[in-house]
């Protein structure tokens, strides 16, 4: 979806609202680089141009403060304005036409822990709140801003602002995330800096064996390996033929087999050898996983009936945010937005004509895609969705709208020539959500970007 210029229909008096969020600029080495600056300068150029009442508001992670392991408190900021000279001298040229108004998020909680932050970032025209969320007019009724990190267990900080305080995440970004940045330039390709975009973190286990085995491996050993796997692929359906003729149900695909082998000679009896072994391999492999698959299977139920696990990918990941949106909008009628980020997945949800908004990410997002040839590892199929939402009060209530900023296809550059190869067919086109108006009166849905 490209870059859309949506009407205005908003009384030029009233406030007009532009969220972004989770932008996750800075880091160690690799993470430094910034993959949509150009895009976010174009929209921050396009705010000084604006002539309406408009307000931005950033809505969390703006900055990877988590990944900077070398440097302490305020001396992130010092390293933020240096390696990105025109992001902060844009901010300031915009915030001179429209309020920017920075919300910390848990990646930059620090800028709600230094006092300090609030002064340099006032020096570039952004409005600092180190606060957990905002509230803001529109029409006769408020948006309520939150980042979300807050509903996130493994995020959430206890003693909101206090510098010392580390949340299960943090360790997982300092040990993990900022050093795949320090040592990814090491790899075939530079890879290993996009763990920082794998959400939810339970799919980095199989989304680093799958760059491993199309970025990584030895080309000889994966090109040997590959004929290896699919000659399995095709004596699993085999090994399924012999098994019913053996019971006596369908003879006939055995028969063509041997038939067709018999007619090369010798060199059709050693390649039907060779097939019988591979067979015999899968046959015994499936014997023996059949009674293993029944105890896994059986162990998994024990662990979901007692409830030890609960991961993103056993529960919904905007549950926690719909409940807190419902009991805000309970509290508090005159709410008719409820705007987070953290999870990195656009998407717009009603409940009784209000509104809970998702404003995705501007990293990269990875959409898993299982290969034509089966038994290889999958794909992650990489896109971007530069999320801006706008939010303005018209005449039948309150509008949300998403646009996206151009982005060239990043699975062009990404992926490699295998990856692309045997996905063919299979590339995610992600949507993200495009209009909804908040109004008690009529109910408007729009599904999440899956």
């Amino acid at each position: 979806m490209g870059e859309a210029h949506v009407e205005n229909h908003a009384d030029e008096d009233e406030p007009v609202y532009y969220v972004i969020s989770d932008l996750h600029i800075g880091g160690d080495e690799q993470l430094e680089h910034v993959e949509f600056l150009d895009e976010l300068l174009s929209f921050l150029k396009r705010l000084e141009q604006l002539d309406e009442d408009a307000e931005l508001v950033i809505n969390g992670d703006a900055f990877g403060l988590w990944e900077f392991t070398t440097l302490e408190g305020i001396e992130k900021f010092d390293a933020l304005v240096e390696r990105y000279p025109a992001l902060f001298e844009q901010l300031r040229a915009t915030g001179e036409n429209v309020q920017i108004t920075l919300l910390p998020g848990n990646h930059d909680h620090e800028l709600a822990a230094y006092d300090a932050y609030v002064e340099r970032f006032a020096a570039y025209n952004v409005d600092l709140v180190q606060e957990q969320s905002i509230t803001r007019p529109v029409g006769d009724r408020t948006i309520h801003f939150e980042h979300g990190n807050q509903r996130d267990p493994n995020n959430r900080f206890e003693d909101f602002g206090n510098p010392h305080e580390k949340p299960l995440g943090y360790y997982y970004n300092t040990l993990v995330t900022s050093r795949a940045g320090q040592v990814s330039a090491r790899g075939r390709r530079n890879w290993l800096k996009d763990i920082q975009a794998v959400t939810p973190t339970e799919r980095v286990p199989v989304w680093f064996l799958s760059k491993y085995f199309y970025n990584e491996m030895h080309p000889l050993l994966r090109y040997a390996i590959v004929p290896f796997l699919l000659v399995f692929n095709l004596s699993a359906i085999a090994a399924i033929a012999v098994g019913l003729d053996l019971v006596g149900v369908w003879s006939m695909p055995t028969e063509t087999v041997e038939g067709a082998f018999g007619r090369f000679g010798s060199a059709g009896a050693l390649a039907f050898s060779l097939l019988a072994i591979n067979v015999a391999i899968v046959g015994i492999l499936v014997l023996v996983w059949i009674p293993i698959r029944f105890i896994l299977q059986d162990f998994k139920r024990t662990i979901d009936r007692f409830g030890l696990v609960e991961t993103e990918f056993t529960v919904d990941p905007s549950k926690p945010y719909r409940a807190a949106a419902q009991d805000l909008f309970e509290e508090h009628p005159e709410t008719a937005v409820f705007c987070y980020g953290h999870t990195h997945r656009p998407a717009v949800d009603e409940h009784d004509g209000r509104l809970i908004v998702n404003t995705g990410t501007w990293l990269k997002r990875f959409h898993r895609r299982q290969v034509i040839a089966g038994i290889l590892p999958p794909v992650f199929h990489p896109t971007f969705r530069l999320n801006i939402v706008r939010i303005a009060a018209e005449d039948e209530g309150v509008a949300v709208e998403y646009e996206t900023m151009d982005k060239p296809d990043p699975a062009k550059t990404d992926l490699t020539f295998t990856e692309r190869l045997l996905t063919v067919g299979r590339v995610p086109d992600p949507t993200i959500p495009d209009r909804v108006v908040a109004d008690d009166t009529r109910a408007a849905s729009t599904s999440p970007d899956e």
